[in-house]
């Protein structure tokens, strides 16, 4: 009799988990969408029947992070409640709904010598997933990679692991009711990190690994991973307010993109104002900031705003806060914004607001971001409110996927050559 998974070597741990992944993936390539479609469904009703468990393993976790000293901004991406339930039931319902990824035509020629070649999308195969804190990456992984015809090995942080052990036991029966293997959407149980590099070592079975987490965790995944990686990484995201922009949007949106959520990748970190914006404007903006509570750092020229505002140091321009704080900077003309968020950004997600067209043109296009968006606030930096479903990260990298890696980034493609007896001259 073989041993428990749990009692097992880490490398032996992912051998087992690796293999048995492999031959589900091969099984799930083959799966007409209909029954993965029928999956899902259940997996959403499945969701909301138990969502009791799900809130009792989660409330563990919510405990222990309080007693281990997480700030509020953590305990808010790792806590759940019916309406986040019931959220990410709809989104399972929106993934549901989508087009079958794989098995496309993306392009196709016929050649004077007769052959036809077409470019058809294919599953990647396995995907590795790591992540930290949000328990709703558990199901936002798992419902893109079954809907993209891929399996899946997750491995969620230490401080979300019974949330994720939960979630997990609804998607494991949600498969099997429909016929599908367990190992479509396996999850290793162990808060061991050594897990992690052996997790990362396993080339032999995962073909793409996903980190989703702070800068330690996909530097780490970055340096050590054996398989191609889609790097996510932090989300040190900028607006900058031209001088040329609508009074309404310049108070409303910088608010929104800061403190509608503090602890996500798409809330800004750096405001960057134009120095020929109205002085009384600027003051606006950010006394609307300053008076729900979010701290202030800023330049000299920042600082003359408010007596409230705080200095900045070169650290903060690097900072990704995820907490109620703000850099803020006075730029000289949206080159200068340009060259400072290239520099200082981490490639997530920059917005401009302005009724310029030249500048916004000019930032759109020197941007080197993910997303780059216009009139708007950064918060929309989700593949949902793209229109995905969902998504599994924002690739901050420039190979294959970039910005939301939805159903369309978890696919490749292979060629398909249609020919009647050619042989090359």
């Amino acid at each position: 009799m073989s041993k428990p998974l749990a009692d097992q070597s880490p490398n032996k741990i992912i051998e087992i988990l690796g293999k048995a992944a492999k031959k589900a993936a091969f099984t799930l390539a083959q799966t007409p969408v209909e029954i993965i479609d029928k999956t899902l469904t259940t997996l959403s009703t499945l969701l909301l029947e138990r969502s009791d468990d799900i809130l009792a393993a989660n409330k563990i976790d919510v405990d222990n992070a309080r007693m281990n000293g997480l700030n509020d901004a953590l305990i808010d991406r790792l806590a759940l409640d019916k309406a986040r339930i019931s959220a990410m039931a709809k989104g399972i319902e929106t993934v549901r709904d989508l087009n079958d990824p794989c098995g496309k035509i993306l392009w196709t020629q016929n050649r004077p010598n007769g052959l036809k070649i077409e470019r058809i999308s294919c599953p990647i195969g396995v995907l590795g997933m790591i992540y930290e804190s949000r328990p709703n990456v558990t199901i936002d992984a798992s419902i893109l990679s079954l809907k993209s015809h891929n399996a899946v090995i997750l491995r969620g942080g230490s401080e979300s692991l019974n949330s994720a052990l939960a979630l997990h036991k609804v998607i494991e029966d949600a498969l099997t009711t429909n016929g599908l293997p367990r190992s479509c959407v396996s999850i290793i149980p162990l808060a061991d990190r050594s897990l992690v590099s052996a997790l990362l070592q396993a080339d032999k079975y995962i073909d793409v690994m996903i980190p989703r987490g702070g800068k330690g965790l996909i530097e780490r995944v970055m340096n050590e991973a054996r398989m191609p990686v889609f790097s996510h990484l932090e989300g040190l995201c900028h607006i900058y307010i031209d001088k040329n922009v609508d009074e309404k949007i310049a108070i409303n949106v910088p608010l929104n993109a800061k403190m509608r959520r503090t602890g996500i990748c798409g809330a800004m970190e750096t405001l960057l104002l134009d120095s020929a914006l109205d002085r009384g404007l600027a003051a606006k903006i950010i006394k609307n900031i300053l008076d729900t509570g979010c701290l202030v750092v800023g330049d000299a020229d920042v600082q003359a705003l408010d007596e409230r505002i705080g200095a900045a140091t070169e650290e903060d321009w690097h900072t990704e806060y995820l907490d109620a704080k703000l850099s803020c900077r006075m730029i000289n003309g949206v080159e200068e914004a340009v060259a400072f968020i290239n520099t200082n950004g981490s490639h997530h997600t920059d917005s401009i607001l302005s009724e310029n067209h030249v500048a916004v043109t000019y930032f759109q296009q020197n941007v080197d971001s993910g997303i780059v968006m216009h009139n708007t606030s950064t918060q929309f930096a989700d593949g949902g409110e793209f229109g995905m479903g969902a998504e599994i990260g924002i690739a901050t990298g420039k190979m294959h996927a970039r910005g939301p890696v939805g159903l369309d980034q978890l696919c490749t493609y292979k060629y398909l050559v249609h020919g009647h007896g050619q042989t090359r001259p």
